[in-house]
């Protein structure tokens, strides 16, 4: 039996590991943590916190002591680090908040973590301390370049990608430093139910149930391997069970779509899905094939973003061959089980685009409209 703190527990891929880790391992106890800041939903844990197992923390980690409380009074022995601050079009309009999540943020609960588990009184305890990076940190690749392996050397082309790219950096220092039991993994575009709508596919399904435009950055050819979340939990799993000290594992999908197919093929999901449920077009009135047109219509080409990568592919042939790895989910069963949720869960979405993100992405909306 394990004690779990994961952080970043109410975002969109801590809220799903949750789920997982409470299904797959119903005797270990998970602590959640979360600063709830914009993209961190408390609601998403109303089922998790009927699970006897299961605690909510509303806190920062970027507050050392605390950490070291948590790490003490719930005997935590595993940590499952995910906070980070993740949109990349954030992270170029504010990069200070990335700073300060993704490399102080991690800093401190590294710090905490060797007090706790290595300097405490009782001496070194037990542990593992996994900490969940991102493909991004590699760059960029060309159309023929071979996926990014573990081995590739690091290339952040954004100020969100260079912070976890120094929060990756770290993990390994205090492995190699003072010898923490240290994981790493890096994982290719996560989609699923809980993802935050300022992310193209939830973006793209909300934007189409509106009726509003879809905005495409430059030629829409920029490619992305694309991960179901569950899919990441299992491998993070394996990771911890059987992974090797000081290791890092990448996690893909196996699964390279342009972003321009990934909206048309969304756009004729959803118009399928209409025709097939009338009750669609009166819960929405404004979308296109709801009036007699299809999705497709709504797409536009926009300027591109800054430093905007060409392509990300994952090569997870270690994390295969060493640990046993295999998605289970092919993008075509994702993406509909994800789009069945979002259908599903309207009350879930329209909450979270009440308040402060909707005037942000309001405004999002504007700009590249205007661009």
């Amino acid at each position: 039996m394990s004690n779990v703190l994961v952080t970043g527990a109410a975002g969109f891929i801590g809220v799903n590991f949750v789920y997982y880790w409470l299904d797959q391992h119903p005797a270990d106890k998970v602590l959640g943590l979360d600063a709830l800041t914009y993209a961190g939903n408390h609601n998403s844990l109303v089922e998790a916190e009927k699970n006897p197992q299961f605690k909510f923390v509303h806190g920062d980690i970027r507050d050392q002591s605390l950490i070291e409380q948590l790490l003490r009074d719930e005997s935590i022995d595993t940590v499952v680090h995910f906070a980070a601050e993740s949109h990349v079009d954030r992270s170029i309009s504010g990069p200070d908040a990335f700073i300060d999540t993704n490399i102080i943020g991690t800093h401190s609960m590294l710090k905490a973590a060797r007090e706790v588990w290595l300097e405490g009184p009782q001496g070194r305890v037990p542990h593992r301390f996994h900490h969940v990076s991102t493909d991004e940190v590699y760059g960029s690749l060309g159309p023929e370049d071979p996926a990014f392996k573990e081995t590739t050397p690091y290339a952040p082309n954004s100020p969100y990608s260079a912070s976890k790219a120094a929060s990756d950096h770290l993990v390994r220092a205090y492995h190699h430093t003072y010898g923490l039991d240290v994981t790493t993994s890096n994982c290719s575009n996560n989609y699923g139910p809980y993802q935050f709508p300022e992310k193209l596919i939830p973006l793209v399904l909300i934007n189409i149930l509106h009726g509003r435009s879809l905005p495409i950055y430059g030629d829409g050819k920029n490619i992305r391997d694309w991960l179901y979340v569950d899919d990441h939990a299992r491998g993070i799993d394996l990771i911890i069970k059987q992974g090797k000290l000081g290791e890092t594992y990448n996690i893909g999908g196996h699964n390279e779509w342009t972003n321009i197919d990934i909206v048309n093929l969304i756009c004729d999901l959803l118009d399928r899905h209409f025709t097939q449920d009338a009750e669609l077009k009166a819960r929405f009135p404004s979308a296109p094939a709801a009036n007699g047109a299809q999705a497709r219509s709504l797409i536009t080409y926009v300027k591109d973003r800054p430093g905007h990568d060409q392509r990300y592919a994952i090569d997870a042939t270690k994390t295969t061959q060493e640990l046993g790895y295999q998605p289970a989910e092919t993008f075509e069963t994702g993406i509909q089980k994800t789009l069945q949720w979002y259908l599903d869960n309207e009350a879930w979405w329209r909450a979270v685009m009440d308040g402060s993100y909707k005037d942000w992405i309001d405004q999002q909306y504007k700009d590249r409209k205007a661009s």
